[in-house]
Parts: C-alpha cells; sequence; structure tokens
C-alpha cells in the first residue's frame, strides 16, 4: 500500500497544481506546469525508476493533447539525444577492451585518493572544458570515467555511494557553470550577444565578454567548491593509495589495439567537437553529435588484437545507457511543454505586471526568473525567454538593460536541481536523483543569492558592467 500512495502522489500533485493554477494560467499552461511537479515529485520519492518518469510528458500530452504530440515525441530522440548514444557507444568499448581499468587507475595514480582533491579536480576540468566545449559533451567525457574509477575502489553501487556523490555532482554542475565563461560556452550566451548587440550597436567582442564573466565565474566556482566540500563523506578519502594503484598499473602491461582504438577514437571524437569552427564551412552538418554518432558506428567495424569487432549489436542493445538518453529528453519535452503552452509567457506577463523598482529587486527577480526556466528546460530555452523580459522590464523603467542581461546570462547558467538536461547525465551514470534535488536545492539558493548581490554590486561599482 506504501508504494501505491507513492505512486498516487504524482498524479494527485499534478491535479492539485492545475487546479490551483486556474485562472491565473490557461488549462493547457496549468497542466504544462502541473507536469513539472508531477515529475519532480517521482523523481524524489522514486515510486517507480526515474527513467519511467521521462515518459510522464508524452502520458500528459497524449490525454490532455497540450501540444502536438510530434512536438512533445521528437525530443525524444533530439540532437542531444543522438550525441548521448554515440559517445555511449564509445565508451562501450572500454569496458569490453579493458581499457576502463586503465583510464580509472592512471586518474587515481594522478589525482591521488583524496576526496578533497577528486572533487576539485573534476570539478575544475568539467568547468575549464565546458568554457569550450557544449556542457552535454563535457559531462558525457568525465562521467562514464569517473564511475570507472570509482568502482575500481569498489564502489560498484554508484546510486548508493556516498563517495560517488559528490563526484559526479561535480561532474554535472562543473559542466553547467562554465558554460557561461565565454561566448562559445553554452548556446544561451549567444543569445545573450545578441540582444546586446543590437543594445549597443556594435560587436560584443569574446575579450568583452571574458574581463566581465572571468571574475563571475570565479565567485561561483569558489561557492560551489566549498558546497560540494561540505557534503558528508563516510571517509576523507577512497580506498588504496598512489603507490598501490601506480604498482596496479604497471601489471597492465603495454597498451593493447583494442584499448588504443577506444581510446584514440574517443580523443578524436573529443578534438572533433572542440575544432569544429575550422570545419563547419564545408560540413556544416556535421555537429558534435554526428560526430560522436559516427565514430561510435566505427566500433562495429574496427577489430581489436584477437580479429573480433570492438563491438557487436547484441552487447551494445542491451548495455547502451537509453534510460540515460531517454532521462536528458524528458527536460527538453518539459521545456517544449511549458514554452508552447503558453506558460512562461504569461509567467512573464505576471512579472512585469509587478512594477519592480530598479536595482537590486530587479536584479533579484530577473535571476530567479532564469534560475526557474533553466531548471525546467536548458538554459538556452531559459536564455531566450528570460532576456527579453528583462529588457521589457529596463525599457519601462528607463534604465540601461545591460547589467541586468549579463545578470540574467550567469543565472541561466546555473541549474543544480531537476535531472534534466546536462545534469541528466551523471544521474543516467547512477547518481542518486533524489539526493541531486536535496542538494542542489540548496546550493541554487546560494548561487543565486550570491549572483543576486555580485551582479548588483558589479551594476553600481564597475563601469565594465553598465558599458553600452
Amino acid at each position: 500500500m506504501a508504494k501505491v500512495w507513492k505512486i498516487l502522489i504524482g498524479p494527485a500533485s499534478f491535479f492539485l497544481s492545475a487546479f490551483l493554477l486556474w485562472g491565473t494560467f490557461t488549462p493547457a499552461a496549468s497542466f504544462a506546469i502541473a507536469t513539472a511537479v508531477w515529475m519532480a515529485l517521482w523523481w524524489i520519492i522514486r515510486p517507480v525508476s526515474i527513467y519511467v518518469t521521462a515518459f510522464v510528458p508524452i502520458v500528459v500530452n497524449a490525454f490532455f493533447n497540450l501540444i502536438p504530440n510530434s512536438h512533445v515525441i521528437s525530443q525524444y530522440f533530439s540532437e542531444i539525444a543522438v550525441m548521448l548514444l554515440g559517445s555511449d557507444l564509445i565508451c562501450l568499448t572500454w569496458t569490453t577492451t579493458g581499457l576502463d581499468k586503465r583510464v580509472s587507475v592512471k586518474a587515481l595514480c594522478f589525482i591521488g585518493t583524496s576526496m578533497k582533491n577528486q572533487i576539485f579536480v573534476w570539478f575544475l576540468a568539467s568547468t575549464v572544458l565546458s568554457i569550450f566545449l557544449p556542457n552535454v559533451v563535457v559531462a558525457a567525457i568525465f562521467c562514464p570515467i569517473a564511475v570507472a574509477m570509482l568502482r575500481s575502489v569498489g564502489e560498484d553501487d554508484v546510486t548508493e555511494s556516498r563517495m560517488a556523490l559528490s563526484i559526479l555532482l561535480a561532474i554535472g554542475w562543473g559542466s553547467g557553470i562554465g558554460g557561461f565563461g565565454s561566448p562559445i560556452g553554452s548556446s544561451a550566451n549567444l543569445v545573450a550577444v545578441s540582444y546586446i548587440e543590437k543594445l549597443t550597436g556594435h560587436e560584443f567582442m569574446y575579450y568583452d565578454w571574458v574581463i566581465r564573466f572571468l571574475p563571475l565565474l570565479a565567485i561561483v566556482f569558489l561557492l560551489n567548491l566549498i558546497f560540494l566540500w561540505l557534503i558528508p563523506a563516510p571517509a576523507k578519502d577512497l580506498p588504496g593509495t598512489r603507490a598501490y594503484f601506480r604498482e596496479m598499473y604497471s601489471k597492465f602491461g603495454t597498451m593493447r589495439r583494442g584499448e588504443k582504438i577506444g581510446l584514440y577514437l574517443f580523443i578524436l571524437a573529443t578534438a572533433l567537437a572542440f575544432i569544429r569552427p575550422l570545419f563547419a564551412s564545408f560540413l556544416p552538418a556535421m555537429k558534435p553529435a554526428y560526430v560522436f554518432l559516427v565514430i561510435g558506428m566505427l566500433m562495429f567495424f574496427l577489430h581489436d588484437e584477437n580479429g573480433k569487432t570492438m563491438l557487436d549489436w547484441q552487447y551494445a542493445e542491451s548495455h547502451a545507457m537509453w534510460g540515460m538518453i531517454f532521462l536528458f529528453a524528458s527536460g527538453l519535452a518539459l521545456g517544449r511543454l511549458v514554452i508552447e503552452t503558453g506558460a512562461i509567457d504569461r509567467l512573464a506577463v505576471i512579472i512585469v505586471g509587478l512594477q519592480l523598482p530598479p536595482g537590486l529587486m530587479t536584479m533579484a527577480i530577473s535571476c530567479t526568473f532564469a534560475c526557474f526556466l533553466s531548471e525546467l528546460s536548458s538554459n538556452t530555452a531559459a536564455a531566450s525567454i528570460s532576456i527579453p523580459v528583462v529588457t521589457g522590464i529596463t525599457g519601462v523603467m528607463g534604465v540601461n538593460p545591460i547589467p541586468y542581461i549579463l545578470g540574467t546570462i550567469v543565472a541561466a547558467n546555473c541549474a543544480y536541481i531537476l535531472p534534466v538536461s546536462t545534469r541528466a547525465i551523471p544521474v543516467g551514470y547512477g547518481l542518486n536523483p533524489s539526493l541531486q534535488i536535496k542538494y542542489g536545492i540548496r546550493l541554487s539558493i546560494l548561487t543565486c543569492a550570491t549572483t543576486i548581490i555580485i551582479c548588483t554590486l558589479f551594476m553600481n561599482y564597475s563601469p565594465l558592467f553598465n558599458e553600452l
């Protein structure tokens, strides 16, 4: 009976939320927001698999016809889903060849077993790399390596492992916040650049972006790092010592042909994603998603040192992380629901009608609105919706919109709670979603409040934050 009640809590919360929102929002918009409430509750209490919850948007839309079904279904094999599948195919060969053990032990030799060092290195690497690469790519690169490392020290049940918690959170959250470090770090940033260039009448250069956002990124990084360090862990160190792992690594011997193919093709896919601007003009459709899929498909044709194919379909079908792909897609589908039903437009109208005074209060509403949107969908969708709202609010006030836009783009890249978008990838690799939500709520409040205060101070005292 307890399980039945947990199951019923989801649809009950859905209908209750829709009823409470009815009148303020249209019926379709009310159902869209209520869908987010249902999914969040099921992700927390988990009466069914988190991957089953990923299909709730399809079920709701089938019953209530909120938007065209094709708009929801198409999200479940979008371009990002293609990239995740391609990355997964490549990484499956790491397991079949034993490369995962070699890489994980090498990582332990390099980083050491201190939990603080582990968290710092994974968080720093994820943040720095996501400044230049898509956030999803970064998370997809690091998660399998981290999980392999954790399993090599006996943390086989990643979902229940408290040692794995902080490391996987560091990768998921680091991959997110690094996005506002450069204009190319996130497509959301390009939305901001477009608006700023229209407002200023001149090009917003890469240098202009970096000198404004690098101090903010450093502050957010430090706050997040301290928070990660303070998450309780059962021990200060992973099992083993550097000397022990060096000895273990020496026993692997030289790399075999299969391991080399798995490693070199993984590096090649990552490099091609990084240098895409060099070949985009003559291969415009070959985006990172399709680079990873093409290279992943090569694994079905290439042979290891024993003459066996690197990957066969039977193994790929049974070991591919289909659940992670659907979990990621559910966030995109939910985003389409809340956007296309007009729920977000209505919320924006309510915010504009508040007639806020310029300064701290307007910055607070702008940043909070962007944070809320990025939790429900993606940072790109959050920026596309929140920046026009911010420019509308500042236009009514007759104040400079630039500092509010800059604050909004930081907030849009700082999402920590629901397992959607980039945050779905660590969950797909075993991170407990209820713990991500628990700690994500706390960090989201801290980071949003810090962003509001720092951006307000910069607006008042830094000429760079106000220049038109």
